[in-house]
């Protein structure tokens, strides 16, 4: 198979071109690196070692009018579309930005799809936002969306176009909606990775502006679990389309996540939060039911091996003589 990747160098993107190019196939990946690492595609470059044909990097961004010719160019079965503003407040404080990144950025690649003769299209949705506030939980796909930031708005305005542009065009869009995704490679230093930024607080002992007092619960999903979702949608039957929950179905407090944390640093103690940000959301858990029913998906990470795996990659990031790890962990 042949994918393209847009947002090729983020925390999702690179863990999915590393995993596409371990199941053997050809990736090209696009990034216009203003949030994307090139550290974060070191793997994907050895790959090129044996077969330098197997993965190739284009910086260009999904809003360039030459993102046409990078997609018929490239020639690919299927395209995964990551590449997108993800920041909740950085949409409140300047929604065209947010706009133009995630709706026109989107608009341009369905139509590079168009010309290129590209059908399939996997779809990174947020499934955190899209549904707003919903006292039954966990939400399927069935529920009433809801998006209650401009961030949510702009992301949901892609699913729209996608499925637009399937019934003009025949695309064959899968839109995964996923849960609070967290793991290795995520960045510490935003408010859109909740484990990431408390995770760091504590490593480095800075003020955490993200720990509370666990009223707020979340839907939190590995990152190698989300990325198996878009390789099975990538290479489901075309006549699969429409959206898929990506999530656990389990509510974890804030005050969980810190205990997991902690008995990783052994023991290590909170620091002091210094402010109290407004989420988008209290409480959000999704139903997957139709994505393990449709697309054979199921969540494999629990959330204390997943916080483990994190934290042992975010000591090794931040500090190389961070504190110790629990013996086994």
């Amino acid at each position: 198979m042949r994918a393209l990747v847009t947002g090729a160098a983020g925390f999702i993107g690179s863990t999915l071109v590393d995993r596409l190019l371990a199941d053997g196939h050809q990736v090209v990946g696009i990034d216009n690196f203003c949030t994307g690492i090139t550290a974060n595609l070191e793997r994907a470059y050895c790959c090129n070692g044996q077969d330098p044909r197997r993965f190739t990097l284009v910086k260009a961004d999904i809003q360039a009018p030459e993102l046409v010719d990078i997609v018929v160019g490239a020639n690919p079965d299927v395209i995964f579309h990551l590449a997108a503003q993800v920041d909740v407040n950085t949409s409140v404080s300047d929604p065209q930005f947010d706009a133009r990144s995630n709706v026109l950025g989107t608009i341009n690649l369905c139509e590079a799809a168009r010309q290129a003769g590209v059908r399939r299209i996997v779809y990174a949705a947020s499934g955190a936002s899209r549904y707003g506030t919903h006292a039954r939980l966990p939400v399927d796909e069935t529920n009433q969306v809801d998006p209650l930031s401009p961030h949510a708005v702009g992301k949901l305005a892609g699913e729209m176009y996608l499925r637009a542009y399937a019934e003009m065009y025949c695309l064959a869009p899968i839109c995964l909606a996923m849960a609070n995704v967290y793991g290795p490679r995520q960045s510490p230093h935003g408010a859109a990775g909740v484990i990431a930024v408390l995770g760091s607080a504590m490593i480095t002992g800075t003020p955490s502006a993200v720990y509370r007092d666990g009223a707020d619960a979340y839907d939190y999903v590995y990152v190698d679990d989300v990325v198996d979702a878009f390789v099975r949608a990538g290479g489901a039957p075309v006549e699969i389309t429409g959206t898929y929950n990506i999530g656990t179905g389990r509510l974890v407090t804030l005050t969980e996540i810190h205990g997991l944390m902690s008995a990783v640093l052994d023991g290590a103690s909170p620091p002091s939060p210094n402010e109290d940000p407004c989420d988008e959301l209290n409480a959000i858990a999704l139903n997957a039911t139709k994505a393990a029913k449709e697309l054979g998906w199921t969540p494999k990470a629990d959330i204390a091996e997943g916080v483990r795996r994190t934290m042992r990659w975010l000591c090794a990031t931040l500090e190389p003589e961070a504190p110790a790890l629990v013996v086994g962990a």
